[in-house]
């Protein structure tokens, strides 16, 4: 078996959501180069233009949907739109909303946000996307969570919490659907250096430096790029005996 075999990706379809920027856009990007046509999702239309123009120039294929995610049923709706341009093979769950707050400080509204973005869109979009695949016999969905899903940090009690959450869900399904060739993966990111965190980077960039350097063994915030890799072995038939899992990419966190 050759290395095109194990991870090509040529006639594939992948979803990314939330890939207007950061990992999400990183993930689509490395997934249109190993060869599938990607469609992009971000929360207004042409969000994700720039990338679009990105993986058309280096000689890949793509389209674009957007949908608000914090919406009722909206995660339905996107993989229903994704699946009249083509059967979606890969989904990449990334959109996430994190909004910084302990428990005593957690508003209710911010709460019941990022449970509408982070957990019941994944919901939604599991409930219509897997019956789909397993009916086709084949295929995979990268849940993008965080190392707050095992080591939840007080200051992001709800984003942590729904990460859980969601991983708890792959799980489950994971298990309901490894024998029709449907696996289901979380890839739990540490420190990275996104557009989520530019204002501490930018606001006190020593400050952001230490904070780094003292969080895992390798001294730095990872790059959206350094997720790629993992993205594509999840997606490809390089994982045909993993599913349920999570794979954690933290610098050693």
């Amino acid at each position: 078996m050759n290395l095109e075999t194990l991870f090509g990706l040529k006639g594939r379809t992948a979803l990314v959501t939330g890939s207007s920027r950061g990992i999400g856009a990183a993930i689509a990007e490395g997934l249109a180069a190993a060869g599938a046509h990607v469609i992009l999702h971000g929360t207004k239309t042409g969000g994700a233009a720039v990338v679009h123009q990105r993986i058309v120039e280096n000689g890949g294929t793509a389209q674009e949907l957007a949908r608000d995610l914090s919406a009722l049923g909206a995660g339905r709706d996107l993989i229903e739109q994704a699946e009249a341009i083509a059967p979606v093979d890969i989904l990449v769950i990334n959109a996430s909303a994190q909004i910084n707050a302990t428990l005593p400080d957690l508003k209710p509204e911010d709460f019941a946000f990022q449970v509408a973005v982070n957990f019941g869109s994944t919901v939604d979009m599991l409930q219509t996307a897997l019956p789909l695949m397993a009916a086709r016999k084949w295929g995979r969905v990268v849940s993008i969570g965080s190392i707050n899903q095992l080591r939840p940090k007080g200051v992001v009690t709800a984003y942590a919490a729904t990460k859980a959450a969601q991983h708890n869900l792959i799980q489950s399904q994971a298990r309901d659907y490894a024998m029709d060739n449907v696996l289901l993966n979380t890839l739990a990111p540490g420190l990275i250096d996104t557009d989520r965190n530019a204002h501490r980077r930018d606001e006190d960039p020593e400050g952001w430096a230490e904070y780094a350097r003292t969080l895992n063994w390798m001294g730095r915030a990872g790059r959206s790029e350094e997720m790629v890799g993992a993205a594509i072995f999840l997606s490809s038939q390089a994982c045909s005996f993993m599913t349920g899992e999570a794979l954690f990419l933290t610098g050693g966190y």
